[in-house]
């Protein structure tokens, strides 16, 4: 029996794996099995009439791996898989195995990747039955294999709670501005008798320095008077120099270097010390 017969809600769900089964004890979760074709028969697979043991075609339609079935084919031992298409996982019992001669495959993506995926897989015994609204995928070892196509609805995300006092009281006015870092335009007033002002730009975190705020006064040497002139004993004490007076002062003649230079120069053939 397919999914679509357990419930209303499945119908638009779309299939997000398919594989084999001995059992339904060795089924794996969120699995449902196929053990009774849409003509009543039962829909075990076996590889010969000689054993009794076989295995069953089971697929899912839980969505929280993020990947759907696209498309399904039957293939023979003697075709490739296509391009994008992978063998459907086995769950079988300890030596069991499933016959080669012709094998599912399937293609996954993502679910947000296609708008049509497959809805349903059925199973019907080998005669000529039709099943409307479905695509035909060939015959398997005494039986046919169908499956539907269409456009899917994912499940919608579910969203996050919010504490609606917690929006609330970020929006409120009523509460206090958090300070403004330190800043020349905000430093703390300067003491008195500084006489110098910021000259960096405040505008912008790349105008400030690491000596902002920490004031700034003028050697008591270098103060001018208090009727803005400066010393007439200072004025005294400078002496303008003439060209001759810099070049007797800075004169160099070389002589240690030149008698260096004849002391340690060696002596050639014939010549005398």
């Amino acid at each position: 029996m397919s999914l679509m017969e357990h419930g209303g809600g499945a119908h638009n769900r779309p299939v997000t794996a398919v594989a084999w089964a001995s059992n339904s004890s060795i089924c794996p979760k969120d699995f449902n099995m196929i053990s009774i074709t849409e003509d009543g028969v039962a829909a075990n697979f076996t590889r010969s009439f000689a054993m009794k043991a076989g295995y069953f075609l089971c697929y899912s339609k839980d969505m929280s791996g993020g990947m759907v079935v696209s498309d399904v084919q039957v293939i023979s031992d003697k075709e490739t898989v296509p391009h994008g298409y992978c063998y459907i996982p086995e769950h079988l019992e300890p030596r069991a195995s499933v016959s080669k001669k012709k094998r599912v495959c399937v293609r996954m993506v993502p679910v947000g990747g296609v708008e049509t995926a497959v809805l349903d897989i059925k199973l019907t015994a080998k005669t000529r039955r039709m099943l409307q609204h479905y695509t035909c995928l060939g015959d398997m070892h005494g039986y046919v294999m169908w499956c539907k196509k269409g456009p899917f609805s994912s499940p919608l995300p579910q969203a996050k709670p919010r504490s609606l006092s917690l929006d609330l009281r970020q929006l409120s006015l009523d509460q206090n501005p958090p300070p403004l870092p330190l800043r020349p335009s905000n430093a703390p007033p300067m003491p008195p008798g500084s006489g110098s002002s910021a000259l960096v730009d405040s505008s912008n975190i790349y105008g400030i320095s690491a000596i902002d705020g920490v004031p700034f006064t003028l050697h008591p040497k270098f103060k001018t008077q208090t009727n803005g002139t400066t010393p007439t004993n200072t004025l005294n004490n400078i002496r303008i120099k003439s060209v001759q007076d810099i070049e007797n002062e800075y004169n160099y003649t070389f002589t240690v270097e030149e008698n260096a230079a004849k002391r340690t120069r060696p002596l050639t053939p014939g010549s005398t010390s």
